[in-house]
């Protein structure tokens, strides 16, 4: 029989940093897709104990996280809420399709500013501040996590080209010295 190892996307390709910016690969233990049906946001938000976020943001309250995904779309991100909302949205487990990686230091910005075609600065995307761009070619899901760091988010068959791109722009970044 066959012995199967569990691996992660961008397992052997992280953790890296230059020019004070480090890229590591962060293990969401569940990504669960939230789609209140029709006149439910109230529902959902009552069982949940939370409030849905607003188009662009992220919510967070005692160890639960929310972001807004996609027009009537949010990603529970970190616990599972099959069983409070049930009934209330559709719900698609969505954990194994998303690989996440964090990128922090005070030149991450300009990491992202060679990749992602949005203002990405403090002073417009602010932390909590969430959207859906590119990242090159590849589809894309950011959240600003810190003053100096965001999560990244595409799907997990994008690992190793997003590593690249991101580690190339690093390169560049270090480059000029």
């Amino acid at each position: 029989m066959v012995e199967l190892i569990a691996t992660t996307p961008a397992e052997g390709l992280l953790p890296t940093s230059r020019s004070g910016v480090t890229l590591n690969e962060i293990v969401l233990e569940q990504v669960i897709s939230i789609a209140p049906f029709a006149a439910q946001a109230e529902g959902v938000e009552a069982a949940l104990g939370i409030k849905l976020p607003k188009v662009g943001g992220s919510v967070a309250k005692a160890g639960k996280e929310l972001v807004w995904f996609s027009q009537g779309q949010f990603l529970a991100i970190g616990f599972d809420p099959t069983d409070a909302v049930m009934g209330k949205a559709a719900i698609t487990n969505q954990s194994d399709a998303w690989c996440a990686l964090e990128i922090k230091g005070s030149k991450s910005e300009a990491v992202l500013a060679r990749l992602v075609p949005v203002d990405l600065r403090a002073s417009t995307f602010k932390q909590g501040n969430v959207l859906r761009s590119k990242l090159g070619h590849m589809p894309l899901h950011i959240t600003r996590v810190g003053k100096d760091a965001f999560r990244l988010m595409s799907f997990c068959s994008m690992a190793g080209t997003m590593v690249h791109e991101i580690s190339r722009a690093m390169g560049l970044l270090d480059a000029r010295g």
